[in-house]
């Protein structure tokens, strides 16, 4: 193994972001990824439920939820990053899906905000009682419910990117050798 490859399967740091083979990034994306997959369920429902209200305030904190767990995630993948030698093409990799990461976390914040403060707070038939009482009246609108679609179609992207690099460049991976005291009887 290549000292550069050994580089990028050590954390930068072990408490923050997890030992050896067992990085922590991995684990929290769960966090963002079930939440805005969740909040894309809701918005779709809330679009043929009788009382659609109750699904678009849910969808609206799961968003939330996502959110804060993206900002976990990140701290532990930049850690991630920082292990990888710069100028390499799992480098690149791991630069790109970071950007992903940043655009996809701005525009799930950006549609909260938007569900909050926008017309009729993010609903299609929201009032002014509803909106006044902090609670969404209506079906999410089309506008929410397309930046959130458009959100979750980078997610996937930048999914591959992540995967890309754990599966196709090892990194954070145990090396092979460690690898077989699994397969060993």
């Amino acid at each position: 193994m290549t000292g550069e490859l050994h580089e990028a399967k050590r954390p930068v740091s072990a408490v923050l972001a997890g030992p050896y083979g067992h990085p922590f990034h991995p684990m929290l994306v769960a966090v963002p990824i079930g939440a805005w997959v969740a909040s894309m369920v809701f918005d779709l429902a809330s679009r043929f439920a009788p009382d659609p209200g109750f699904l678009a305030e849910g969808s609206k904190w799961l968003i939330a939820i996502g959110v804060l767990g993206a900002l976990a995630a990140a701290m532990a993948g930049f850690l991630d990053l920082f292990a990888i030698p710069a100028g390499t093409p799992a480098f690149r990799t791991g630069l790109l899906h970071m950007g992903l990461n940043l655009v996809i976390t701005a525009a799930y914040a950006a549609g909260f905000l938007w569900r909050q403060t926008g017309p009729a707070a993010g609903t299609a038939a929201g009032t002014a009682a509803g909106t006044a009482a902090g609670t969404a009246a209506g079906e999410v609108a089309l506008g929410p419910l397309l930046l959130s679609a458009g959100s979750l179609a980078l997610l996937v992207v930048s999914g591959y990117l992540g995967g890309k690099l754990a599966y196709r460049y090892g990194v954070r991976v145990a090396d092979e050798a460690t690898q077989a005291g699994g397969f060993r009887r």
